[in-house]
């Protein structure tokens, strides 16, 4: 199996490398459009400020070639984010892939020190829905950071919650983002990719 890991002005790309190696595929990391059109698996990770990034996709054609792909796709923490429709950070027009608007999370009055922003280690997944995960893993923990969360939709296909509920994964057509991350989750995080890399 041919795995391809966009290679971007974004952090984390060597530890979903990382990951992969561990499940037994050696997936290339790449910008070079033919590659990525040709695999039959990408991964579109990321950490990192979503307008710069977004420039840099631009600036390389690297946002058309995303949208335009026809196998599956997994966008990972930025990776979701940037795959959504707008992000408030930086007031940022993204690929739009998905409908959803990615809102900065604002702690209720009074709660700024107990639901910090960032967002910040593990938390449960629920309403599990999608080939990209199996019934056992409803309710399981997995490792977020992030100060930007997507908005529940049509699309999402898991739930967490850190001071209202959000999108903790979303679906359309060939293209699957989770905001956490899969690779630093353990075992549980193994077994996410594995079910990408099995659709």
């Amino acid at each position: 199996m041919n795995i391809v890991i966009i290679k971007y002005n974004a952090g984390n790309i060597e530890s979903v490398n990382n990951a992969l190696n561990r499940l037994g595929v050696n997936a290339e990391i790449t910008a070079d459009h033919d590659k990525i059109r040709n695999a039959d698996k990408i991964i579109f990770p990321g950490v990192g400020e979503a307008s710069t990034t977004m420039a840099y996709l631009r600036e390389n054609k690297l946002d058309e070639l995303i949208v335009s792909l026809k196998q599956p796709v997994l966008g990972i923490c930025l990776g979701l984010q940037l795959m959504c429709s707008h992000s408030e950070e930086n007031d940022t027009k993204c690929l739009g892939i998905f409908n959803e608007k990615v809102k900065r999370f604002i702690p209720k009055p009074g709660e700024e020190y107990v639901t910090k922003v960032p967002h910040m280690g593990w938390n449960a997944i629920q309403d599990l829905k999608s080939d990209l995960f199996t019934a056992d893993l409803e309710n399981e923990y997995v490792y977020f950071v992030h100060s930007y969360y997507a908005e529940k939709s049509e699309h999402t296909i898991a739930t967490c919650n850190y001071i209202l509920p959000f999108s903790a994964a979303l679906h359309r057509d060939n293209f699957y983002a989770t905001q956490f991350h899969p690779e630093k989750s353990g075992t549980i995080g193994a077994k996410i990719l594995e079910n990408f890399l099995k659709l």
